[in-house]
C-alpha cells in the first residue's frame, strides 16, 4: 500500500487525513454477489478506473456470474482484471485502496479479506441500510478522482482480535472444567484467528435452555451471563447488533469495547463499556446445561464446547474508512438517516397571548 495517514493534533472533525506517497496504481473493486442491481454499477466504475490507467483487482467469484459472462462489450475489460479467490490468495500487499459496491455487510467481507494491514476503504451505498457506506454512486467518478488524488478524510475504525481454542475430540473435560489429555497438552488444542470489525456474538445456538458463559476481564472473573448470549462489540459495531439489544452508540473513534447481554435473566444486567486494551475472555460455565455458538460478525458461525474459550482483544489493524465528509458529520448523518436518531414531531410554539397553564 502506498498511503500513510497523517495525524494532527486538531479536533477530530479533522485528526485524519489521507494522502498518499505516490499516486495510487492499484485497486480492489468488491461488489455484493447475487445482486443484479449492481452489475451496471460494477461495470460502469470498472471501465472508469480501467481508463485511468489503474490496476483493477475482482474476485474470481465476481466474474463468473452469467450476465456479466455473456456481456461480450466488457469483455475487454475483463481481460485487463487482476482476479483472487478468498479462501486461496494474499493480496494485502498488491492493493493500494479497496472500492466496495454494495451495503455495510460489503464492508464487513472487504475487513475479513485483510487480517493485517486494510488499505483505505471507499463504500458507495448500494445495498439496504448503508450506516457505513457514505457515498453515493451518482457521482462515482468526481469522488473517485478525489481519493486517487488523496483528498479525503478518515476514520480508522478499530476491530477486534478474535482467538478461539478449542479442544480436540479426544481430550475430556472434568468436573472442574480442566482438560485432561492423554500427552502434550498443546497438541490436544486447535487456535483459530479471526479480525472483527462489528461484533463477536455468543449466543445459544438452537437450544431451548438459557446460555450460561463466564466473561473474564484481564483474567479476573467479571460476571457469568446467563441469557440468549453477550455481544461483544467495536464503536462501529455498537450501531449494529448491539443497539438492536440495548447499547448505547458509540463513536467509532472512541477507544472502547461494548459487551451487551442477550436477553439476560436479570433486571440488573446492563450494557458496559469497558477500554480499548482490556483482554476479554469467554468461556462456556462449567454447570452450563448445553453448548453455545459463537459468530464474527456474522460469519464464520461454530459450536463452543466445555474446555474452548473465546479471548477478545483490541487489533493493532484497524479499518480506515474513508469518510465522504468528515468523521463527525458522516456519523451523525448516519444516526439521522439510517436510524432515524431522535426524530418525533416538534411541539408547537406558545404565543404570546396563549396562557402557559
Amino acid at each position: 500500500m502506498l498511503c500513510q495517514l497523517t495525524l494532527f493534533h486538531k479536533p477530530l472533525k479533522s485528526s485524519q487525513r489521507l494522502t498518499w506517497n505516490k499516486p495510487p496504481k492499484s485497486v480492489l473493486v468488491i461488489k455484493k454477489i447475487q445482486d443484479a442491481s449492481l452489475l451496471q454499477p460494477f461495470k460502469e466504475l470498472c471501465v472508469f478506473l480501467t481508463e485511468k490507467n489503474m490496476i483493477v483487482y475482482v474476485e474470481r467469484k465476481v466474474l463468473a456470474d452469467p450476465v456479466i459472462q455473456a456481456d461480450e462489450s466488457f469483455a475487454a475489460v475483463i481481460q485487463k482484471f487482476c482476479t483472487f479467490r478468498e479462501d486461496l490468495n494474499d493480496i494485502s500487499n498488491r492493493v493500494d485502496f479497496i472500492i466496495c459496491l454494495g451495503g455495510d455487510g460489503t464492508l464487513l467481507y472487504a475487513s475479513s479479506l485483510f487480517q493485517k494491514s486494510v488499505p483505505p476503504v471507499m463504500s458507495f451505498h448500494l445495498g439496504s441500510l448503508g450506516f457505513l457506506t457514505p457515498f453515493n454512486f451518482d457521482t462515482y467518478q468526481s469522488q473517485v478522482t478525489q481519493i486517487i488524488e488523496g483528498n479525503a478524510a478518515i476514520i480508522l475504525r478499530s476491530r477486534l482480535r478474535v482467538v478461539k481454542e478449542s479442544r480436540e475430540k479426544n481430550a475430556r473435560v472434568d468436573k472442574k472444567g480442566i482438560i485432561m489429555t492423554n500427552g502434550d497438552s498443546e497438541g490436544s488444542r486447535k487456535a483459530m484467528q479471526y479480525q472483527v470489525l462489528n461484533e463477536v456474538v455468543v449466543d445459544r445456538g438452537p437450544f431451548s435452555y438459557l446460555s450460561n458463559v463466564d466473561l473474564f476481564l484481564d483474567g479476573h472473573l467479571i460476571t457469568t451471563v446467563q441469557g440468549d448470549g453477550v455481544i461483544v462489540s467495536t464503536p462501529t459495531g455498537s450501531t449494529a447488533y448491539a443497539v438492536a439489544a440495548g447499547a448505547s452508540m458509540i463513536h467509532p473513534n472512541v477507544p472502547a469495547i461494548m459487551i451487551t447481554p442477550i436477553c439476560p435473566h436479570s433486571l440488573s444486567f446492563r450494557p458496559i463499556v469497558v477500554p480499548a486494551g482490556v483482554e476479554l475472555k469467554i468461556m462456556l460455565s462449567r454447570d452450563s446445561r448445553n453448548t453455545a455458538w459463537v459468530s464474527f460478525d456474522g460469519r464464520k458461525r461454530q459450536e463452543i464446547c466445555h474446555g474452548d474459550n473465546i479471548t477478545i482483544t483490541t487489533s493493532c489493524f484497524p479499518v480506515p474508512s474513508i469518510c465522504f465528509q468528515d468523521p463527525v458529520n458522516d456519523w451523525f448523518e448516519s444516526l439521522a438517516q439510517c436510524l432515524h436518531w431522535n426524530v418525533r414531531k416538534k411541539q408547537n410554539y406558545l404565543s404570546s397571548k396563549e396562557d402557559v397553564f
